[in-house]
């Protein structure tokens, strides 16, 4: 076979005299976009139009507009009033092609546009999920695009917010392991449907499965300060070869491969830096292995509470025997324990019962305050409590080990008691 004379048809010069055809029924060309149909704006492309080793003219209809094209012109930058549907068909000396098939062509810009998965990108095999693609430019239309093997494509119309933002929410779903579950969308109008917004960032799924779940921890413990390093680490024993961390209400999904610290256990280490207020909430971590798009089921929550936040510091005492407070031992892998506060004569207070003591409640105590509005904020701890001499304690046992009692503290931080910006007490309680 006579191999094919492929004819580069740049965008641009769209001048040239008008001229009279009719289109014969040599077989039709073949049409295409390098680098692809959906171009960024101002950056080249160039259509493509390939015809037999015979064809001596190429021809190119935008939309019905007949245009002639010197086939050795360069590819020039593009615009807007190129986007359109394009069609080809070239000529040899016996007569006229048919047209090729139509090309779309479109082209991207600027304008910021978020998607998000809601309630979360992660979804247990065979769930639902819906997409949430958002723009503050006044989109009246929006695309959503899927990646990969099973590429597909779909439109909504854009519903108006109060907040001045138009969306579009893309159920999707069943969701099942075995396919990329990556999406991205853009916004347009219905006017110029070939003109589309800048793509969004993507947005991948996290197939949840069934296979036994990973262990999530932080050798920080669950209360940390801000400005302190933080790495979270997920492992398990099952021989996972990569893990993902996720937070709750996020949209984050961060990947690893796993390392083996030791025979027959994986881990990951997910370091986050500098802790500020945003580290704040619940995370999950997920184990997978080799490249299948199924993962495992989630860890256990782990609760990651940022303190020094609040201006308030409260004292922490123990007696016979409370806004929120939480009480945190030092070294213990549990959540710290939380109780609501109690307002006795404008003195904040929560008391927290260890009894029966016993000698593993022995250790080194604080406490921090925090507002229910946002309870992964914690104040600056209060004073170390040392508890001692625990075996067979009684009440009085712990009193003599409680040298370490603070004072109330006086802050408008902490909400409740007097009115607004009245300065009130808080303080910690160990009940034995």
């Amino acid at each position: 076979m006579a191999p094919a004379l492929p004819a580069l048809l740049c965008l641009g010069e769209m001048g040239g005299p008008p001229f009279d055809f009719l289109p014969g029924t040599l077989p039709k060309p073949t049409i295409w976009a390098e680098p692809g149909s959906v171009i960024s704006w101002g950056s080249p492309v160039t259509i493509w139009c390939q015809g037999p080793p015979g064809a001596q003219e190429f021809h190119l209809d935008k939309e019905g507009n007949r245009v002639f094209w010197d086939r050795e012109k360069p590819p020039g930058p593009r615009d807007k009033d190129h986007a359109g549907s394009y069609q080809c068909y070239y000529r040899t000396r016996t007569g006229w092609s048919e047209r090729s098939d139509p090309l779309q062509l479109v082209v991207t810009g600027e304008g910021s546009r978020g998607l998000s998965a809601l309630p979360s990108p992660v979804v247990m095999s065979g769930g639902n999920v819906t997409l949430q693609c958002g723009s503050h430019q006044g989109f009246n239309r929006f695309l959503l695009t899927k990646e990969g093997e099973d590429e597909s494509s779909r439109a909504l119309d854009g519903q108006q917010m109060l907040d001045g933002q138009t969306q579009a929410l893309f159920p999707v779903g069943p969701v099942t392991p075995g396919h990329r579950w990556t999406f991205r969308c853009y916004g347009f109008n219905r006017d110029t449907p070939q003109v589309w917004s800048a793509p969004s960032d993507p947005v991948g799924l996290l197939v949840s499965g069934l296979s036994g779940k990973p262990s999530l921890l932080t050798p920080q413990g669950t209360v940390v300060t801000s400005g302190q390093n933080l790495t979270l680490q997920c492992r398990s024993d099952i021989g996972y070869t990569r893990f993902a961390l996720s937070k709750v209400g996020g949209q984050d999904l961060p990947q690893r491969p796993a390392q083996r610290p030791q025979q027959g256990l994986s881990q990951a280490d997910f370091p986050l830096g500098p802790v500020g207020t945003f580290h704040r909430g619940r995370y999950r971590c997920y184990g997978g292995h080799g490249l299948s798009s199924e993962w495992s089921a989630p860890s256990e929550t782990l609760e990651l509470l940022v303190a020094g936040r609040l201006r308030d510091r409260p004292s922490l005492s123990v007696r016979p025997g409370t806004d929120t407070f939480l009480l945190s031992k030092e070294g213990a892998a549990h959540r710290p324990l939380r109780l609501h506060s109690q307002d006795q004569d404008g003195r904040y207070q929560a008391e927290f019962s260890l009894s029966p003591v016993t000698s593993a409640h022995g250790g080194t105590y604080r406490c921090y305050g925090s507002l229910s509005t946002d309870p992964y904020l914690l104040s600056q701890p209060s004073e170390p409590l040392a508890l001692v001499g625990l075996s067979g304690a009684t009440g009085s046992a712990l009193r003599r080990g409680s040298a370490l009692r603070g004072c109330p503290s006086h802050s408008p931080a902490l909400g409740g008691g007097g009115g607004k910006g009245e300065p009130h007490r808080s303080s910690c309680l160990l009940l034995s």
